[in-house]
């Protein structure tokens, strides 16, 4: 059986994650205490005691997902859980890139902090939006898109999975495209309570300042397939830095990077890290894939007793 360690991103954080998990396991409270020593404050107290409106915060909780992420990730490992290929989704290729040990983990948690903060502060409060259109094809999603950039920019942002795509740009364009997906048909478009266009090209200047970052980062050699956000291909070593630049103001190819990887004969998806956004996912992908969370010890027990029976 080939198994896929997958990733989420921003938004499914929540107070008290990982707690469980860094009581039970020294493997797991060893990565929170390198988080802590990297970002010089208490991160790990964030995740387990908040405040929320701290760990909402983006430039806390991109740290605090890779945080959890990585520490979860170090218990599989030790139960002898190996990975034939990751992606993670945005924040989520991170916790990848540390998997398949292309960025350190001091290296990657510096980092997300910084892009957390770059892409917060790029667009001025009350400038850009988000919004989900769901129950539409995607050519009929991004043709809305194009219609509705007469009032400015508006993008697909998101692939999550097949009539489920999400939008981004200024927020009168991003409401005229809502506002045309319902007289389409549209099962559901809503705007969303984000705080930022994440992933569209109003955040150029946010993979500009990252790049600053990435440049005086050593990466390693990459000892797992890794597949990108940006092309749903797999990751060449020479091409990271650009894709984690590109990444932040390109839509994310959810949809397509699992159909690739179901396409290389992966049968089971493990999703780790807080929540339960990308199993939710993979059942609207393909239902005949096994997918499984992992966020804490009921969940690790289930997910090790039904990989022990496929």
């Amino acid at each position: 059986m080939k198994t896929a360690f997958i990733y989420p991103g921003q938004g499914a954080q929540y107070v008290g994650m990982g707690k469980d998990i860094y009581e039970n396991h020294i493997e797991a409270r060893e990565i929170f205490e390198e988080a802590n020593d990297a970002l010089k404050f208490n991160i790990t107290r964030l995740c387990f005691e908040g405040p929320d409106t701290e760990l909402m915060k983006t430039e806390n909780t991109q740290p605090a997902i890779l945080t959890v992420s990585v520490a979860l990730t170090k218990v599989l490992l030790k139960k002898g859980l190996n990975p034939d290929v990751t992606a993670g989704l945005s924040l989520g290729e991170y916790s990848s890139l540390v998997l398949a040990g292309v960025l350190s983990f001091a290296d990657a948690v510096r980092l997300v902090k910084n892009r957390g903060k770059y892409m917060q502060n790029v667009v001025p409060l009350g400038v850009g939006a988000t919004a989900a259109i769901i129950g539409l094809e995607n050519k009929i999603v991004e043709d809305i898109c194009k219609e509705a950039s007469s009032d400015g920019i508006v993008e697909p942002t998101n692939y999550n999975y097949p009539g489920q795509l999400c939008i981004a740009g200024e927020i009168k364009a991003v409401e005229k495209a809502v506002e045309i997906a319902k007289d389409k048909g549209a099962k559901k478009a809503v705007m969303l309570p984000v705080s930022a266009p994440f992933h569209c090209s109003m955040l150029k200047k946010a993979g500009d300042l990252l790049k600053q970052d990435l440049d005086s980062i050593k990466l390693n050699g990459m000892e797992i397939p890794v597949i990108a956000n940006v092309t749903a291909e797999y990751e060449k070593l020479e091409d990271v830095k650009d894709l984690l630049i590109k990444q932040v103001s390109h839509p994310v190819l959810w949809e397509q990077s699992i159909n690739k990887m179901i396409n290389e004969g992966i049968d089971a998806f493990i999703e780790i890290g807080p929540g339960n956004t990308l199993t939710g996912f993979m059942k609207r992908i393909d239902k005949t894939k096994a997918a499984f969370n992992f966020q804490d010890e009921v969940s690790l027990s289930k997910l090790l007793t039904s990989m022990g029976g496929l």
